[in-house]
């Protein structure tokens, strides 16, 4: 089969089209023919090397996380899909490739598609559904009436989590630039800042909680004031924090780096009495199910970019990587 796969790390490094083993279906698994492959910022995270401390992927390997397609084969303990269902998955870590014509997953990690959704549809939702809902639903149990600041309202995890947030009943609001005012609104967002006019601190105060996807220090900090006491902060570019290095079970050593790295964070979320969360989200089929719902009902709609062809896998990862994508991008493989 083509596949795209990951030569060496390295910011420059390109990923290299080539001719690749079919994945081996293991007796849980199920293979799919993939359709579309959405593109994520992680994916280029993990060409860059900057996740091997606890992902140590040994390259060559295939990259990419999120998929759409058809099942062609079912391992022999399959109980819950037939070989023709469609499907979508974010595959899990150690697991990944979906910048391929086929690839193996755990039946466990898969959801059937919504079947109002096109298969690029359906190929740009499962990460940053699933991100939405560990943070949202998970972790922050949010509830009516609560109030919701999403950073970064028109990017991928931005338009789905202003969705979800809507739907639980919380009042939403966002940054985005200008231009993509309209579309956040359309979303439901209430109250919508524009981040190269407006410092959103002088705007809200006593938030339940923050998403935050903004590697800026000072945005950290800022994200942290403009909580109420005992609200939290659910950051999805970290820094990590020792209860992340302990779900993943990393070497002592590895655990201490990782307990610097957000000691500073986690020390004025204290101080000020509301809580800093690091979420790298999981694989989970079953949340995948309950997101199929949601989309099946009109509750949530995908928002989606481009669309490039599978041999343009480069220039869509670095379409991602400018930060500009209102919505999703996602790669056409069949």
């Amino acid at each position: 089969m083509k596949a795209f796969i990951v030569k060496s790390y390295g910011k420059k490094e390109k990923l290299h089209l080539t001719d690749w083993a079919e994945p081996t279906v293991k007796e849980n698994d199920v293979l799919v023919q993939v359709h579309s492959a959405g593109v994520n910022l992680l994916d280029s995270l993990i060409r860059n090397g900057e996740f091997k401390l606890f992902l140590p992927y040994k390259p060559p390997f295939v990259n990419g996380h999120d998929v759409a397609g058809v099942v062609t084969k079912v391992g022999s303990k399959v109980s819950k899909f037939k070989v023709g269902d469609e499907v979508y998955s974010r595959v899990s870590d150690y697991r990944i490739g979906t910048f391929a014509e086929f690839i193996s997953i755990d039946e466990n990690d898969v959801a059937l598609k919504p079947k109002n959704l096109s298969m690029e549809e359906a190929g740009s939702i499962p990460l940053v559904g699933l991100t939405s809902w560990q943070a949202l639903v998970e972790i922050a149990n949010v509830k009516k009436g609560q109030k919701v600041f999403i950073q970064a309202g028109s990017g991928g995890v931005g338009t789905f989590a202003i969705q979800l947030a809507k739907h639980l009943g919380a009042f939403v609001a966002t940054t985005t630039s200008s231009k993509n005012i309209d579309l956040v609104k359309s979303l439901g967002a209430d109250l919508i800042i524009d981040y190269k006019k407006e410092d959103f601190e002088t705007k809200l105060k006593d938030y339940d909680l923050v998403l935050h996807s903004n590697r800026d220090t000072k945005i950290l900090e800022k994200s942290l004031r403009i909580l109420k006491s005992g609200g939290q902060l659910i950051s999805l570019v970290g820094p990590p924090t020792p209860e992340f290095a302990n779900a993943i079970g990393l070497p002592w050593y590895l655990k201490l780096v990782i307990n610097l790295l957000s000691f500073s964070a986690r020390k004025k979320a204290k101080k000020m009495n509301v809580s800093f969360k690091f979420l790298f989200m999981r694989a989970e089929g079953k949340q995948l199910g309950e997101i199929t719902k949601l989309i099946e009902t009109g509750v949530i709609k995908p928002v989606i970019d481009i669309v490039f062809p599978f041999e343009q896998t480069n220039q869509a990862l670095s379409y991602v990587e400018t930060g500009r994508s209102k919505g999703k991008v996602v790669v056409k493989v069949k």
